[in-house]
């Protein structure tokens, strides 16, 4: 069963640019390299912006509990203290894993 694993990050809006050029040149491919994840979407979150900071979710796309959960114990302590260190007190994030029931397409 393929499993979503999810992280909303809320980033201060003066870090922004930087934050999301290195999400998108550093991080992400990092977390892609550990071969857990099969797929990942970057994406931004409508009207955030209100709240003091723009908030993002980064979606990842794991084969089975298995690569899930060898990301879990093997790489994610090392990537998320990377992440912590270098934008430390200017974002929250949350994280969050979902099985995948069913999946559809539009096929038309």
């Amino acid at each position: 069963m393929q499993v979503l694993y999810n992280v909303t990050v809320s980033i201060d809006v003066n870090c922004e640019q930087e934050w999301r050029s290195w999400m998108r040149s550093v991080h992400i491919p990092d977390v892609m390299a550990t071969g857990c994840f099969v797929q990942s979407w970057f994406s931004r979150l409508n009207g955030s912006e209100e709240e003091g900071g723009a908030t993002y979710a980064i979606t990842y796309v794991a084969r089975s509990k298995e690569d899930m959960d060898r990301y879990t114990e093997q790489h994610a302590p090392a990537l998320q203290l990377d992440h912590s260190e270098k934008f430390n007190g200017r974002f929250a994030a949350f994280r969050t894993m979902l099985d995948v029931i069913e999946h559809y397409q539009y096929a038309g």
